[in-house]
């Protein structure tokens, strides 16, 4: 039998053996936040290649030295990852992460509180508290709401989602659940532009896909309200309950904005929970010059916002924020006898675990805290629209491009394609080929390491999109982006044409 009184735990680390190993590691990563700029956005590793790198496949039998694999594990993260902090990465809605996030996430996992409880987590849960209250007072909500910390978008509309899905129930869901004898088909209204995770979550809490009603949207890509208002009218006659009304406060796509105030009319009118999805632009209504609708975040009844979007928090931190906070507890407090947290001094205190879907929690308003208290508002005005005026930028530059045409331009959004000199966009035959070709060239694009962007598809056709929520990015990396398109295009245009007739890709 062991000796635990002198017990040698191969986690362990000594104190000094830390200090060595922190040292080292932060000079390594003020080396790589240094040079950031010049290195390729993307790798273009396999994953045959990456699994190669990281050698054997088999769990060890037994351990190696921290210096050793922190050594090791530094330069294959370091030199094999895609830069979403490289000031030309304008791919998806993942920002450059605010150094002081990086420090703030070492320091969280040193002290390792649960802040699922205000006992196990007291410093954390006022942090968490404070952080939610700023979040609120930035983008122009409630003050008095309630609100939790989450991993992201998709679970911050989920606990949303969760919240109405209590609160307009016409019977008691969470006793007989959604097959109760009152129980009505529930609806769900969404714009064709909303983000997938409203079919994920009627998939996941029961309605299913059907209980969506898609609404169209305008040229603009906004919710057509009218449509909206007669669906809701019609559902109601067919004795359904309608539930929800998502509007998208900046869609993933283009950074549109619903006609957030006419949707909370029309809720308002028959009493239909509003939540804005402001994952991505609910932030933005921060700008003095924010658009007016973005400024009507307040009249929802449940906001979804990202701050590893554009509060630049590193990965993970999304907000959930509901106008009453009693309609938290009642989706998610339930009370085990094994949880006895009293109320300290009197004193009823913030327990998470009674407002989300989590116990146990970690400490993810730590990054954001501090980055929101290093930059402060003004900071964040600054930033988000440098990030809008650079999106403009890059819009205009594309248009100076014979063989670029530019699509659409939302919040720090724009969207464009290459089109070969001389192309016939009537031409169905065409159109077909510049869809396959511009999904080509985002793909020569990404792996030129030069420059990231992703795609949309409006309309049946595919455009590249460039995102820009980067506070590393000038002028100069979205100005190299058209020349960069235009020159791959020209070669992918001369690769995928040979053998076609010149008809068939483009006219005189």
């Amino acid at each position: 039998m062991r000796n635990q009184s002198s017990r040698n735990a191969p986690l362990e680390i000594s104190p000094e053996e830390f200090r060595v190993l922190g040292h080292k590691l932060t000079d390594e990563i003020a080396r790589f936040l240094e040079g950031i700029s010049s290195q390729k956005v993307n790798p273009a590793n396999t994953p045959k290649e990456v699994r190669q790198l990281m050698g054997t496949s088999l769990f060890p039998r037994d351990g190696e030295s921290a210096a050793k694999l922190m050594d090791e594990t530094s330069q294959l993260l370091l030199n094999h990852s895609t830069l979403n902090g490289h000031p030309s990465f304008f791919g998806y809605i993942t920002s450059s992460a605010a150094p002081i996030g990086a420090l703030a996430d070492l320091l969280a996992a040193a002290v390792n509180p649960n802040v699922g409880s205000f006992q196990l987590a007291p410093v954390a849960t006022e942090i968490e508290r404070q952080t939610i209250a700023w979040i609120s007072e930035m983008i122009g909500y409630r003050k008095e709401c309630g609100g939790i910390l989450l991993s992201g978008g998709n679970m911050a509309n989920f606990v949303c989602f969760l919240a109405a899905r209590k609160a307009m129930s016409t019977w008691n869901i969470s006793k007989v659940g959604l097959g109760g004898s009152d129980a009505r088909r529930l609806r769900v209204y969404t714009s064709t532009q909303t983000h997938f995770w409203i079919q994920k979550a009627v998939d996941l809490f029961g309605l299913g896909t059907e209980a969506i009603r898609w609404i169209p949207v305008d040229a603009n890509l906004r919710m057509d309200v009218a449509r909206l208002e007669k669906e809701i009218i019609s559902d109601k006659a067919n004795g359904d309950l309608p539930l929800m009304v998502v509007g998208t406060a900046g869609s993933v796509g283009t950074g549109a904005i619903d006609p957030l105030e006419k949707i909370a009319e029309i809720c308002s009118r028959h009493n239909v929970w509003f939540h804005a999805d402001g994952a991505y632009g609910g932030v933005a209504a921060v700008m003095p010059d924010a658009p007016g609708d973005l400024r009507r975040l307040s009249l929802a009844d449940s906001v979804a916002v990202d701050p590893h979007k554009w509060l630049y928090a590193p990965l993970e931190a999304g907000c959930a924020l509901i106008r009453d906070q009693k309609l938290l507890a009642d989706a998610f407090g339930f009370h085990p006898t094994y949880f006895t947290f009293d109320a300290a001094q009197g004193e009823a205190p913030t327990n998470y675990y009674e407002l989300g879907p989590q116990n146990s929690r970690g400490f993810r308003a730590l990054k954001v805290w501090l980055g929101m208290r290093q930059a402060g508002r003004s900071g964040y005005e600054r930033m988000i629209a440098d990030d809008c005026a650079l999106a403009r930028e890059l819009f205009d530059c594309v248009k100076e491009h014979k063989e670029l045409e530019a699509r659409t331009q939302g919040l720090s959004i724009t969207t464009f394609r290459y089109i070969p000199h001389g192309a016939d966009t009537s031409d169905p035959n065409v159109a077909s080929y510049l869809n396959e070709l511009n999904e080509a060239l985002l793909s020569r694009i990404q792996v030129s390491g030069e420059a990231y962007v992703s795609n949309v598809v409006i309309e049946g056709t595919f455009l590249l999109r460039a995102c820009i929520v980067n506070f590393r990015t000038e002028s100069k990396h979205v100005r190299a982006l058209p020349e960069l398109a235009v020159g791959l295009g020209r070669e992918l245009h001369a690769e995928m044409s040979k053998g076609l007739k010149p008809a068939e890709t483009c006219r005189p």
